[in-house]
């Protein structure tokens, strides 16, 4: 679970993600996400409402590390406890903190956050999760979980994503416009099904697990003239994981055009259009532990 959907780390990608066995093409795209959106995972960490810079965090559901290098670099004192189910995301965050110089700083855990017994995580200051409590089979217990390990006063940051981000014109591709929105409709659907919570409103739910909700912002993504490459590498991932999920709801001319974009050795390819840009929202939500 973590910060990738695009979304990724939606199923089968982002963002540490519980139940979701791993690839090395999921850890690129979490990686994509990192690169791609570093500057707005900055501005949420900057937005915190922080009383005291924390000495200990914990990023629940890190990843490959998004969360977790943004806090470092938010927080230069604390240290931070990286908790994910995939022994290879956290060997490539391990592996990127050794080349940072911050492995001092880290401690990753390797744990099933579905599982009756919970990790010992310390008493963190503050606990974040990016796109990982929608993986949860029982997000309610989890987030009593995570009330009871933080210390007095600390914080909760949850962030959640507005599903997969879009990529293209909605004149393209000339031969089938619209095609994005037809496939986000029919992962939305999917969604709806296998992975309830995504898009949940964790307001509520923060409130009833004893929390005192202290603010929520939503944050809207429009890279226009950002790493060209990533984002291409970033919408060709984005796109192959829609299609794993839409295809069987997919008319067979929308399927046609969506292949077309995804072959790389074609004309068509997505990583040979100039006219990609990143589109998305991500809420978060900042609630205290009051005692």
């Amino acid at each position: 679970m973590s910060h990738a959907e695009p979304h990724t780390h939606d199923h089968g990608a982002h963002h540490g993600h519980q139940h979701v066995a791993d690839s090395g093409g999921q850890a690129e795209m979490l990686d994509l996400d990192a690169e791609v959106l570093a500057e707005h995972i900055a501005a949420i960490t900057a937005w915190l409402p922080i009383e005291a810079a924390p000495h200990e965090i914990v990023d629940l559901g890190c990843g490959t590390g998004t969360g977790t290098f943004a806090l470092l670099d938010r927080f230069p004192e604390a240290h931070i406890t990286a908790v994910d189910s995939s022994a290879d995301h956290l060997h490539r965050l391990r592996t990127r903190a050794r080349a940072e110089g911050v492995e001092e700083r880290v401690r990753t855990v390797l744990a099933d956050l579905d599982a009756a017994d919970w990790p010992h995580l310390g008493t963190p200051d503050l606990v974040w999760a990016s796109a990982s409590m929608h993986h949860m089979a029982d997000p309610d217990s989890a987030l009593r979980h995570v009330h009871d390990a933080l210390a007095p006063g600390g914080l909760f940051a949850v962030v959640e994503l507005a599903g997969f981000p879009r990529f293209l014109p909605e004149s393209a591709p000339e031969e089938r416009p619209g095609l994005e929105d037809r496939c986000h409709a029919a992962t939305d659907r999917f969604h709806a099904e296998h992975v309830p919570h995504r898009g949940a409103d964790w307001g509520p739910k923060l409130t009833a697990a004893g929390f005192a909700l202290e603010a929520e912002r939503t944050i809207a993504v429009n890279i226009e003239d950002g790493p060209t490459e990533a984002i291409g590498r970033y919408a060709l991932g984005s796109l192959q994981r829609i299609r794993g999920v839409a295809a069987a709801s997919l008319a067979p001319e929308d399927l046609a055009a969506l292949d077309r974009l995804l072959d790389t050795s074609s004309g068509h390819s997505i990583l040979r259009r100039t006219d990609l840009v990143v589109r998305t929202e991500r809420t978060v939500w900042a609630a205290r532990r009051k005692n």
